[in-house]
């Protein structure tokens, strides 16, 4: 049975740039005060509140540099947050009417001929047959229009 699970960003990472370290391009996080709308936390997954703090930094959610390890910005809560666990699709895919969906091997990755403009209502429907594939490993979501990217679903048993 497959069990799809919304990841949020690296936790140590993200710590690491709440405590000034620094970002993708070994800059510190900008920091900025968020609409509330539109400012996408990576940790828990949901806009960063109206009037809060936020970090704006560049990040890549990949382990190693190499051709596929795509850079851009993004936002997190400047204090500390809960960051989002279970299956449930997270609010901050409920922002847009559709995402980028595309699929990584094991080694990080695009599995060809997997990136897709996906409605939101078929996210979980698309990756779900993204993972029937045996070389996928995780499937990645991003902005449509921005290209940023938002979260990473895996396939946990």
């Amino acid at each position: 049975m497959m069990t799809l699970t919304y990841l949020p960003y690296d936790a140590a990472e993200v710590a690491n740039l709440r405590a000034g370290g620094p970002d993708a391009y070994g800059h510190p996080a900008e920091r900025a005060v968020s609409s509330g709308v539109g400012t996408p936390c990576r940790a828990c997954l949901r806009n960063v509140p109206e009037g809060a703090d936020m970090l704006v930094c560049a990040a890549r959610p990949f382990a190693d540099l190499h051709p596929y390890a795509e850079t851009g910005p993004v936002f997190f809560c400047a204090d500390e947050c809960t960051p989002h666990q279970g299956g449930d699709v997270p609010p901050i895919l409920e922002n847009s009417p559709d995402y980028l969906v595309k699929a990584y091997d094991a080694t990080d990755r695009i599995v060809y001929g997997t990136g897709q403009i996906t409605r939101k209502a078929d996210i979980a429907r698309y990756a779900a047959q993204l993972f029937e594939r045996d070389e996928v490993a995780y499937v990645d979501v991003r902005s449509a229009r921005n290209n940023c990217f938002l979260t990473r679903i895996v396939d946990l048993p």
